[in-house]
């Protein structure tokens, strides 16, 4: 790793593509007692689990071409990253901007499983 990056500064979530997101989200409260932490519409349940959050996405809200879990690092930015992962091997899908939530980097490892970097929105002026 090169010292003109930064590693991820943690897991900053791991979600699971569902076809039925509301019966998903039943399943997990129910069945696993996930406290839910935010939600948007049936589309996409967030649950606080430790110092990570876990939830369910509607196929819409995931990574493209995506089923199955991902993992979410969260970073400080972009700068370099296409080049490093297409480096090592794997592909960028694309960066999806979310506004005030701040922006995602969509890719694939050399296996396939896709893996997003989330960097947060700056700060609003002040």
């Amino acid at each position: 790793m090169s010292a003109t990056h930064s590693a991820p500064q943690r897991l900053q979530n791991v979600y699971v593509v569902a076809q039925r997101p509301a019966e998903m989200h039943s399943f997990y409260e129910s069945a696993l007692g996930l406290k839910l932490k935010f939600q948007d519409r049936d589309r996409w349940f967030q649950y606080g689990v430790g110092n990570t959050s876990v939830a369910v996405a509607c196929q819409d809200e995931a990574a493209p071409a995506t089923s199955g879990l991902v993992m979410v690092f969260e970073v400080e930015d972009f700068a370099g990253a296409e080049e490093r992962i297409a480096g090592a091997g794997g592909q960028v899908l694309g960066i999806r901007d979310m506004g005030a939530h701040g922006a995602v980097m969509s890719l694939r490892d050399p296996e396939g499983n896709v893996v997003q970097l989330f960097k947060r929105a700056a700060a609003p002026a002040q």
